[in-house]
């Protein structure tokens, strides 16, 4: 821990010195405030990235938890965690202050819905993507307008990637360039084309200096185009989509249709990619009792449980349940057996 005599610039004065961003970039930098939705492979680069380059505060939103096959790419967590069972943003956020005990990090474990997302990002000066589906995506995009705070979107898949920054009023949205997700089925997903590591830390490093900009105070400097890279192919393409702005019949930015968040569109049970599983989203107004919860299903077998989840496997299925309600249901990509199963053994 730095002494509390010591310049707190001395820690960045390698950033400092790049002309680009100088000690006012810098001071804006830790003066900012940053919500990350979803803390995976994406997720932990941008956010090891930006703690490490010094924003003052960052919020972590993520609903799942770590298992074994997620080391590969994703770089804040460790073995010692998935022993742990360890919900991803808590354990990002332990790892994080420990890389800098000046960045106020706070983690959220929870599904982000319409019912969340506006209290969620209200205060943030960006919003940066590291989820793995549009479903998110657009509530995010709709939040983002309707409040005019700029985000960064991001995506990968096998060994490509991309990546375009949103400025509300000044570059195209989300829904400008693609206004609906493929149908499902239409496109690869983790779970039939799988993810290289090296890509993931490509995409979320692009994410991560156009993050810097944008909290700098540098937004003459961010990319207008969507960047489309390919590792394996060693392809490169910007599509020029700043020409788009306001020339679109755009539900979102143009007619100010907020459908996702207003709950008109998207769903309350997703199918989890590459992992065989459903999360069945049935949020409480007061927390489970996991200690009773466990003594109740005692007859199946154990039931082990900490602060932040319970898990136990019944009929073939491993079932994790979250305080707040959810549960994700391993064994199936069923969502109509899955929402039976949950209302058999964790009640509806």
């Amino acid at each position: 821990m730095s002494s509390p005599t010591a310049d707190p610039l001395d820690r960045y004065s390698r950033q400092v010195r790049f002309h680009a961003l100088g000690e006012a970039g810098q001071r804006a930098l830790m003066g900012s405030r940053v919500t990350l939705c979803g803390c995976g492979a994406l997720g932990t680069v941008l956010a090891n990235h930006l703690v490490r380059a010094g924003v003052g505060r960052i919020r972590i939103i993520d609903r799942d938890f770590i298992e074994t096959h997620n080391l590969q790419r994703q770089i804040l967590f460790d073995e010692q965690d998935v022993a742990d069972n360890l919900p991803k943003a808590e354990a990002a956020a332990r790892k994080l202050r420990a890389i800098n005990s000046s960045v106020e990090v706070e983690a959220v474990v929870t599904d982000l819905d319409h019912t969340n997302v506006i209290p969620l990002v209200q205060d943030a000066d960006l919003i940066l993507d590291g989820t793995d589906n549009f479903e998110t995506r657009y509530l995010i995009n709709d939040a983002a307008v309707k409040l005019g705070k700029p985000w960064i979107y991001g995506g990968v898949i096998g060994s490509e990637g991309q990546t375009m920054t949103i400025i509300p009023g000044q570059t195209p949205c989300l829904r400008c360039v693609i206004e609906t997700a493929p149908p499902p089925g239409m496109t690869p997903t983790c779970e039939t084309a799988g993810v290289l590591g090296p890509a993931v830390a490509v995409i979320a490093s692009f994410e991560s200096v156009e993050a810097i900009k944008v909290l700098s105070g540098k937004r003459d400097a961010i990319n207008r185009d969507l960047i489309m890279v390919d590792l394996w192919d060693w392809t490169f393409r910007q599509l020029k989509i700043a020409s788009l702005l306001g020339k679109v019949d755009c539900p979102c930015c143009k007619h100010r249709k907020f459908e996702w968040l207003e709950g008109e569109q998207g769903s309350h049970t997703t199918t989890l990619c590459g992992r065989n599983a459903v999360q069945v989203a049935n949020r409480r107004s007061e927390p489970l009792d996991f200690t009773e919860m466990a003594r109740r299903l005692q007859p199946l077998g154990e039931a082990r449980h900490n602060a932040f989840m319970l898990r136990f496997a019944a009929e073939g299925y491993e079932f994790t349940v979250f305080p707040d309600g959810r549960a994700i249901i391993k064994g199936t990509n069923d969502i109509a057996k899955a929402r039976t199963l949950y209302a058999q053994f964790v009640g509806s």
